[in-house]
């Protein structure tokens, strides 16, 4: 993969990560639309890193102060009942425990499914499926969601449905973003509200994922994938791009609705639909399954 390629990449992935229109779904069509077939899932998660700094320096202040109430509230400065020490009394305390509690699912199912998300469950055929299907959930969810709720009113279950909902993002076309932010309209909460804690709910289990895959590519090199500089660069272009999008994309969802996204899905999934059946993309890509 040359410079080039990499930065088209890392712009890909900056701009299409925090909108729920699936990055990996971008990334897995614009690489291999450029001649180095699929980047990877491997590729995919350590690009992700950049885009989830960008989260972290956005958010700093809200993280800073979500770790230090709950540190304060474990142990005990707000009473040493289990109650207390579990954030009964500080709001951003009780958010550490959602956020945990929601990463649990896509932990649990990307180490049970981790051969097929690398593999099989990258078919292009099924990127194109996840594409329509949750277009057409997310647009439903955005006009008759109640859009009442904050993230004041969380809950240890809607914690752990948020989670399931981010755990379908292990398969191109869902979007983490989109699939998160879908299952907060359809709890009630509002567009700010879901955007914000899929965010935040995202940094465990992204940049776990990412490091991860770091791990295994530095002593395990893919033959014939994206070498170490070209994943660097689309990493940094990740994280500069993501960063002004957060931006953006949060003032947009206070304002207006996610009409544009879910016909962008809905077009992009029949563009591709082409693509494959006049043989200008491969539903597989050189994949093994």
């Amino acid at each position: 993969m040359s410079a080039w390629e990499a930065i088209l990449l890392g712009l890909v992935q900056g701009l299409t990560e925090f909108l729920p229109i699936s990055s990996s779904a971008h990334l897995r069509i614009v690489g291999e639309l450029l001649g180095s077939s699929d980047p990877g899932a491997a590729f995919t998660a350590i690009t992700q890193i950049g885009t989830e700094a960008a989260v972290i320096l956005y958010y700093r202040r809200t993280i800073r102060d979500i770790c230090v109430d709950w540190w304060q509230a474990l142990r005990g400065d707000d009473g040493t009942d289990r109650a207390a020490r579990l954030g009964a009394h500080r709001e951003n305390a009780r958010m550490a425990w959602y956020i945990a509690l929601g990463s649990v699912p896509i932990v649990v199912f990307g180490l049970l499914f981790q051969d097929w998300i690398e593999t099989s469950l990258r078919n292009l055929w099924i990127t194109v499926t996840m594409l329509v299907v949750f277009a057409l959930i997310l647009g439903w969810a955005d006009k008759h969601g109640a859009r009442r709720r904050t993230l004041g009113e969380l809950t240890p279950r809607r914690a752990v449905l948020f989670g399931l909902a981010q755990s379908l993002a292990l398969v191109p076309g869902v979007s983490r973003s989109g699939g998160t932010i879908t299952a907060g309209l359809l709890m009630g909460f509002t567009r700010k509200a879901a955007a914000d804690y899929s965010f935040l709910l995202a940094i465990p289990a992204v940049l776990g994922s990412g490091f991860y895959q770091l791990g295994k590519s530095i002593g395990q090199p893919v033959p014939g994938g994206p070498g170490a500089m070209a994943t660097f660069i689309a990493t940094l272009v990740a994280f500069v791009v993501g960063y002004v999008v957060i931006i953006g994309f949060l003032k947009v969802v206070s304002t207006y609705s996610y009409r544009p996204f879910v016909l962008y899905r809905l077009g992009l999934a029949a563009v591709v639909v082409i693509l494959l059946l006049t043989g200008v993309l491969s539903a597989t890509g050189g994949i093994v399954v």
